[in-house]
């Protein structure tokens, strides 16, 4: 607040009270959510100074129910993925100059009451991302199925990996708060559930500061099941967390196998030719490895070569832009 003094009059200029508060908006990605869309929506609402729901390609009411209880729907023609919304929903955050974005399930797994908790530590300046955990200090969730708490963390671990020795315990959480200074530099492309943890790993890659918030969460408060098989899902998820690790590390992902490879074919190589030196015969099957081993060797380190340049190339652009 600022205090103005003129002609011993003392002046509060409300305006400098108006900007110390933080633009809050909650973004709710919904996928054929009808049936637990309003109660997130009017709970957000109490919370939020803006909701804004990503309705991706629902085939149900979710964007009519959403819109009629104060919501901004943005509307995706077909179903693209639960990145794909977020990325809508990140993108308009940015367009409303938000201080931070919120992000919760539309589903009611998430209690939007908990936004306040989620949200404290960006606006205490104390992280740049907030993620609502199901893990910390109450153990592994009571009612996940145990199926879940397996797949978490795996991808958790895996995610931590690769954004560089986190210290995250639950990656996939869809519970969380963005800062200004990441909603202004995170750059993420996938469309699938796998964008959690990309998300996480493109934090790790730009120093940003990154903290677990303990919250609720209900799998059986009318919440309908998933249509997604749940071990492809998983295996979905894990296969885009190593592509975005090969990505970022190609060098040790793919260089280092290689010259493996190519150290072995030599080797196969050394042996052939001492055989054929003495029995004056090529041993078919050590020829094929030899052969083997050096072009796989060689394919990984030329490929890791020229993604490693790639990855160059982007940061000097990203650093200019």
């Amino acid at each position: 607040m600022t205090v103005l003094v003129e002609e011993d009059r003392v002046v509060v200029d409300s305006r400098a009270v108006v900007e110390s508060k933080p633009f809050v908006v909650v973004g709710i990605p919904a996928y054929n959510e009808e049936k637990t869309v309003a109660r997130v929506v009017l709970d957000a609402l109490k919370h939020a100074d803006k909701v804004v729901v990503c309705d991706d390609g629902s085939s149900d009411m979710t964007a009519e129910i959403a819109e009629r209880l104060g919501a901004e729907v943005i509307r995706h023609e077909e179903n693209l993925g639960y990145g794909a919304a977020i990325k809508s929903l990140f993108n308009r955050a940015r367009e409303l100059d938000a201080d931070v974005l919120v992000t919760l399930d539309a589903d009611g797994q998430h209690d939007p009451k908990e936004i306040v908790s989620v949200v404290k530590p960006v606006v205490d300046g104390a992280a740049d991302i907030a993620v609502g955990s199901r893990f910390v200090s109450h153990g592994l969730s009571n009612n996940m199925p145990f199926y879940r708490k397996i797949g978490v963390k795996v991808i958790t671990k895996l995610t931590n990996a690769s954004s560089g020795g986190g210290t995250i315990g639950d990656a996939q959480s869809g519970f969380r708060a963005y800062g200004r200074k990441s909603l202004e530099s995170l750059e993420f492309f996938e469309n699938g559930m796998s964008l959690s943890s990309e998300i996480l790993i493109d934090a790790g890659r730009r120093h940003l500061r990154v903290c677990e918030v303990p919250v609720s969460i209900s799998y059986n408060n009318g919440v309908k099941t998933s249509t997604h098989n749940p071990v492809r899902h998983g295996a979905d998820v894990v296969m885009s967390i190593v592509k975005l690790f090969v990505e970022r590390k190609p060098l040790l992902m793919l260089g280092a196998p290689g010259i493996v490879c190519l150290l072995s074919g030599m080797v196969f190589g050394v042996w052939l030719l001492h055989i054929y030196a003495i029995e004056r015969r090529i041993e078919t099957n050590i020829a094929l490895a030899a052969l083997t081993f050096v072009l796989t060797g060689l394919f990984a380190i030329s490929t890791a070569i020229t993604l490693y340049a790639i990855a160059r190339l982007a940061e000097r652009l990203n650093g200019k832009k």
